[in-house]
């Protein structure tokens, strides 16, 4: 049995421990092999978000081992990519259980392959990663963290010089120098203290210099600078940056929720520490309505994520998603920069192919081009790179609450979204108005866009199997009618291939490929199915808009979005 042959390789490693070696031997003698065939049955692999998995014992777990593997495979394959040159790398890491040990076990290999590490001190968010690998001019770079996955997870995001997460080719032959590790002992784990340098307030403070650069209404936080903010780090490295941030911005009224603030891998007050749930917002929802803030703002563990709360017209408080979220920056974005005179033809956004359609309709007002790339802010930085010094990125995100402001960041950037968000709200208020309302007017102005998102989880080796079958059952046998409006389109990512259903004439799309599939109706909804690259889910992104016939139709048309929701959800099966 394969599994058996791979827990047996471990076994006889001279450099895996003794308490690692005696998990495994019980695992053999265990009568039932499930949990051997769960940890050992593949090797974890970089998807959209990299390496990342359950923490534990064996090759499809995040250990020591897993770690250190992935490690070798990257410095072998920077050691050979610049052979000759000064190879250097940064590494940061978020709150959760191990991931200090993971990056000073990452910074051990790297060092003891001949390669300068520049690692922070102490954890830090992953947007400021990707800002340190440019600022110091590094090759490359890793972040510790499981993003916002439950605790049991943790995570490994590698970096390339451009302080993006890595894309074809070098994601794929990093991969390939991993598998030509045959075993553990291939692992060069003796560190060069001398090649390991701490870093922190002296990359800190650039970095929030930079930040503080892309403000657009100064004068607004100035009127409003004590506009009430509730801002929670869920447990996570939010804490590190974003009060200050908002501190320099000039906001003088920020509450941080104390229970979330202290930095703490169990995630104790929440369910997960996620900002897309309700939930973990909870506390931060409390204080806000203690206090009658203006505006709530959390962020995930490694703070490349925030989630929102505003308050609506009957003066509650109401989450936005991530779609609500991002169209209100780029609609604020886009005024802002043609108010200042700092559109002239050459600037443009992005956003991914699973992200509301709001956004092009904005950028069309104002003239903006928009790009749509493939679901992984490594894809939005793929197109500022090739773009770099041709046109000018204003903005960009993605439906899960990732955005990014400005291209000196290249992943998705939460604490530069809440200091622009919070700018965005002090402006809103300085025109006597409010977020909420100013997305009412959006949807009044382009139309009524409504999106949502349904998870089914599938968990382990079969979990996986019955995803790969949903995915091939949904390409063969395509919905034909969908809330009673006809499919016409069916686009396959992973074929390349944009299909009429209903002349059957295909065409090729120029996307890389993707196991994603998107369904387009006549009504103009749109369906898209893929599995997650970095949770044992397959989702589905519903998206359906509608025109407002008058300002007092507004929550009519609501409605009548959310039913047809439901009978898409149903017409499908799920």
């Amino acid at each position: 049995m394969e599994v058996t042959a791979k827990a047996q390789k471990w076994l006889v490693s001279q450099k895996v421990d003794q308490d690692t070696k005696t998990i495994i031997e019980k695992m053999l003698a265990d009568a039932d092999q499930t949990e051997l065939t769960e940890c050992f049955y593949k090797d974890l692999e970089f998807g959209t978000g990299g390496l990342r998995g359950l923490m534990g014992t064996g090759s499809n777990r995040m250990n020591k081992y897993t770690v250190g593997m992935a490690t070798q495979g990257l410095a072998n394959y920077l050691n050979q990519t610049f052979a000759g040159e000064e190879i250097s790398v940064a590494i940061a890491h978020d709150s959760r259980n191990n991931s200090r040990f993971f990056a000073e076990t990452t910074a051990a290999v790297f060092s003891a392959n001949g390669i300068k590490v520049y690692l922070f001190e102490a954890l830090r968010p992953t947007p400021e990663l990707s800002f340190a690998i440019r600022h110091l001019g590094c090759k490359s770079g890793v972040v510790l963290t499981a993003s916002h996955n439950p605790k049991e997870y943790n995570g490994y995001k590698a970096y390339w010089d451009d302080g993006a997460q890595m894309v074809p080719p070098h994601d794929v032959n990093v991969i390939t120098e991993v598998g030509k590790i045959s075993s553990i002992d291939d692992v060069n784990f003796d560190a060069n203290a001398s090649l390991i340098q701490s870093i922190g307030n002296e990359v800190d403070e650039p970095y929030l210099d930079m930040i503080q650069s892309l403000s657009l209404s100064p004068e607004a936080i100035a009127q409003e600078k004590n506009l009430k903010i509730v801002f929670s780090a869920i447990h996570g490295t939010g804490t590190t940056m974003v009060p200050p941030i908002l501190k320099r911005m000039g906001f003088e009224n920020v509450t941080e929720v104390k229970e979330q603030a202290m930095a703490d891998g169990n995630f104790p007050t929440v369910i997960y520490p996620n900002p897309e749930e309700a939930e973990a917002l909870s506390l931060a929802l409390k204080k806000a309505e203690e206090i009658d803030a203006d505006l709530v703002m959390a962020t995930d563990p490694d703070a490349d994520r925030v989630g929102i709360a505003v308050k609506n017209d009957k003066n509650e408080f109401q989450l936005l998603n991530g779609n609500q979220t991002g169209s209100l920056l780029l609609y604020y974005l886009l005024r802002k920069w043609k108010e200042n005179g700092k559109l002239n033809g050459k600037q443009y956004v992005v956003k991914t192919i699973v992200t509301t359609d709001l956004i092009e309709k904005i950028a069309e007002k104002y003239n903006v081009k928009l790009y749509n790339t493939l679901t992984g802010f490594k894809y939005i930085a793929e197109v500022i790179r090739e773009l770099e010094g041709k046109e000018e990125f204003i903005g960009g995100g993605e439906e899960s609450y990732g955005y990014l402001i400005g291209d000196a960041v290249r992943d998705k950037d939460a604490i530069a979204s809440c200091a622009m968000i919070a700018e965005m709200a002090a402006w809103a208020k300085s025109k006597g108005t409010s977020l909420y309302e100013l997305l009412k007017n959006i949807h009044n102005e382009f139309g009524l866009y409504q999106e949502s998102l349904k998870s089914i989880t599938k968990k382990g080796k079969t979990g996986a199997e019955e995803i790969n079958e949903m995915m091939v059952k949904f390409r063969q046998n395509p919905p034909s009618m969908l809330a009673q409006s006809k499919v016409m389109t069916m686009i396959d990512y992973k074929a390349g291939t944009s299909k009429d259903l209903t002349t059957g004439k295909e065409e090729k799309i120029k996307f890389p490929a993707s196991n994603v599939l998107q369904f387009i109706t006549a009504d103009g909804s749109k369906i898209s199915v893929r599995p997650s690259g970095t949770e044992p889910k397959i989702k589905f992104y519903f998206s359906v808009n509608e025109q407002i016939s008058a300002p007092d139709k507004y929550y009519e048309t609501i409605g009548l979005l959310d039913k047809k929701t439901q009978i898409v959800v149903k017409d499908l099966g799920l």
